[in-house]
């Protein structure tokens, strides 16, 4: 019964020194690039604003 239980902690201890987890830590080989692909719509907004504006101006009977 002895040999029994030598031979599970055995085996319990071996299955867990094999799973033991390794970290590493290592830079990059290349540089990170940073994609700045974006659509700038602001520009169109504003410029349809100011016509606006300036039709409001000239008819203001229109609000």
């Amino acid at each position: 019964m002895a040999m029994k239980k030598l031979s599970v902690l055995l085996v319990l201890f071996a299955s867990l020194a094999g799973c033991s987890p390794t970290v590493q830590l290592a830079a990059p080989k290349e540089p990170i690039e940073i994609n700045l692909n974006v659509k700038i719509q602001h520009e169109i907004r504003v410029q349809v604003d100011k016509e606006l504006k300036s039709l409001f101006d000239e008819d203001s009977e229109l609000f």
